[in-house]
């Protein structure tokens, strides 16, 4: 009800425990790169399905319920496309949210998919009617125009513990971070012109669920699906299972 106007940027940020729900997601980027650096994937570590590590399932770990659950969710449904939405800015963020040099605020950090996830949240950036306007402002400092209103997430503030990173090394899942709109805390009578802006951007969006390769991994003696077949694409390290 404040809008706003009266409310700081934090509200609303932490969950009664004091977790911040959007840096609790288990940090899979460490492993990854440090196998990398080693020359362990995907011979020895996996470049896909890394495992959650054991500190984080312990009772005492500082990990939400609402986090957990999450997690179980994205386990039980093979998620393929996702997106989770922000305010306070108009960009689209695409992974890694986390910088590969671990000292660094800002780095560009990319995926082995990182055609991919520039060509969806170009999709949604060129569709929503506040970002692609030719006469908007800046909400703050960024001007995110210059790059059509993408960014790579590290390239802008790196994030440990995003769910955009868990959900694309732990399961098939590709997501992205929409900011939907310079005003953090829209009053209620705004909030049908933020709708008219974000309407045919998120079904663009949901649309982009059809591109790809699609189709039944089958015994070739029995005709039966085959569960958990890994699938690689030459020149991208990142398999995706059946």
């Amino acid at each position: 009800r404040q809008g706003s106007e009266l409310s700081g940027w934090a509200m609303g940020r932490w969950t009664y425990e004091g977790i911040d729900l959007n840096h609790n997601f288990a940090d899979l980027n460490t492993a990854l790169w440090d196998a990398e650096d080693n020359d362990l994937v995907p011979h020895e570590f996996p470049n896909h399905y890394i495992p959650i590590p054991e500190y984080y399932t312990f009772a005492n770990a500082t990990v939400a319920p609402e986090t957990r659950a999450v997690i179980d969710w994205m386990q039980r449904y093979p998620f393929v496309l996702s997106a989770n939405l922000h305010g306070g800015e108009l960009v689209v963020t695409y992974p890694f949210d986390m910088t590969r040099t671990y000292w660094k605020a800002q780095e560009l950090t990319p995926t082995a998919d990182d055609g991919v996830f520039r060509w969806l949240a170009t999709v949604y950036a060129t569709s929503n009617l506040a970002m692609a306007s030719q006469e908007r402002r800046l909400c703050h400092y960024d001007d995110f125009t210059r790059f059509g209103n993408i960014i790579n997430g590290a390239n802008w503030h790196t994030v440990p513990g995003s769910m955009n990173d868990f959900s694309y090394l732990h399961t098939n899942c590709f997501e992205i971070t929409v900011e939907l709109s310079c005003d953090k805390f829209p009053h209620a009578s705004e909030l049908p012109d933020e709708w008219k802006n974000n309407r045919e951007s998120l079904l663009l969006y949901m649309e982009q669920v059809h591109r790809g390769i699609k189709g039944v991994v089958q015994d070739r003696d029995t005709e039966q699906g085959i569960a958990n077949a890994v699938i690689s694409v030459d020149g991208i390290n990142h398999d995706v299972r059946t």
